[in-house]
């Protein structure tokens, strides 16, 4: 049996969708209250501008509290969590953009050299801040030709504002050999993954001398990150039409009530809800938005 469309307690409601007109763009709308999002990280960008309320966003080098005017840059594979920062919650619209259409922005746009990305994760910016809303309104109406502008628009203004150059790859220390070598196995055993000790054993080092290794690399310790990648995973399958409680086998989860739970906490809404605005997105795909 499949769950509500989206969070209802205290008013929550949520909406994490494709538009078909502006391909490389998950958007997500909701109010939150009480709900909060585990640590994870995205493959892509996240850029998000709060209406009402307001949003309290925990990253790396600290707290953000995301207010109307504000908005939130968060570059990919960066962990982060939010939860409500005033008992009222926050009401708030997001972009998710792919690093592929991020990249061919700043390509067109600006004059960044290898991977663009962003300097700062929260600025004042009222202005781009309602192109963000704009984005999401003329999705909803339809409007492919506004939708794809204004995302366009606001993603390079955002990088020609606040971006800069993200750091190239360095060569591997042993540290982070260890830490890719421990990610690896865990990718191939994600339904059955190994303990502790044991995943240790396998790379060759102890188990505390792993776990600083994994968190320095990815900014998760082992288990958080098994969570986060089983949820990815699982996004696919949902994306390719499996139900959740197919998908919540396949990744490893007990059963779908225990997907629920962690899907929600990082994507924003139930994978039901999810899978339902897929088959809706992908079954209107082939047509023309206006």
């Amino acid at each position: 049996m499949e769950e509500e469309a989206a969070p209802e307690r205290e008013g929550e409601w949520a909406r994490h969708w494709q538009y078909p007109g502006v391909p490389g763009l998950d958007l997500l709308q909701a109010r939150y209250v009480r709900h909060s999002f585990s640590r994870h990280s995205h493959e892509g960008f996240v850029v998000g501008a709060v209406r009402r309320g307001i949003e309290d966003v925990f990253l790396p080098e600290g707290t953000v509290r995301a207010r109307p005017g504000t908005v939130v840059m968060i570059n990919p594979e960066v962990p982060h969590s939010a939860k409500a920062g005033v008992p009222e919650g926050w009401v708030y619209s997001t972009l998710y953009p792919s690093s592929q259409l991020v990249a061919t922005i700043a390509e067109e746009t600006t004059t960044l050299r290898g991977t663009a990305g962003f300097a700062e994760t929260i600025v004042e910016d009222p202005d781009t801040a309602r192109l963000v809303h704009e984005v999401h309104r003329a999705a909803e109406a339809g409007n492919a030709l506004a939708a794809d502008s204004v995302l366009r628009v606001t993603v390079a203004t955002l990088l020609r504002r606040h971006g800069r150059s993200l750091p190239a790859r360095k060569p591997l220390a042993a540290g982070a050999r260890t830490a890719v070598a421990a990610k690896q196995l865990l990718e191939e055993r994600m339904a059955d993954p190994p303990s502790l000790e044991e995943l240790a054993q396998a790379v060759g080092v102890g188990p505390f001398a792993l776990l600083r290794a994994f968190k320095a690399a990815y900014g998760l310790p082992p288990h958080t990150w098994l969570t986060d990648a089983r949820v990815r995973r699982a996004r696919l399958l949902l994306d390719a039409g499996t139900t959740p409680a197919e998908a919540a086998v396949a990744v490893g989860f007990t059963d779908q009530p225990h997907l629920n739970r962690h899907f929600t906490r990082i994507v924003g809404v139930p994978p039901g809800a999810y899978r339902r605005e897929r088959a809706r997105t992908y079954k209107t795909a082939g047509g023309s938005p206006a």
